[in-house]
């Protein structure tokens, strides 16, 4: 099973500026686990250390913010489109 996730700019920086990824799993949860297997530094930025999402950054599968399907326990397809976006703040 293959799912793209796509990472801003900010969080590519700590997957070797790679901006889109391939990741596998049933679930949102599993797929960002592997990516986060594959680049330890990305890990942290994704989710916490007992491996839920942090509030601030918001996933989206096929457009779909995954806040409304279950987070991380949202099931996840071959094909499906993973886009992070990271809060953003300053003044």
């Amino acid at each position: 099973m293959s799912i793209t996730v796509n990472l801003p700019s900010v969080l590519a920086a700590h997957a070797g500026g790679v901006r889109s990824l391939q990741a596998s799993g049933r679930t949102l949860g599993d797929a960002v686990a592997d990516v986060a297997a594959r680049y330890p530094a990305l890990g942290p930025r994704l989710r916490d250390k007992d491996g839920n999402p942090y509030p601030f950054v918001v996933f989206y599968v096929n457009d779909e913010d995954v806040r409304f399907r279950g987070g991380f326990a949202a099931p996840v397809r071959d094909g499906d489109e993973v886009t992070v976006i990271p809060a953003i703040a300053g003044g």
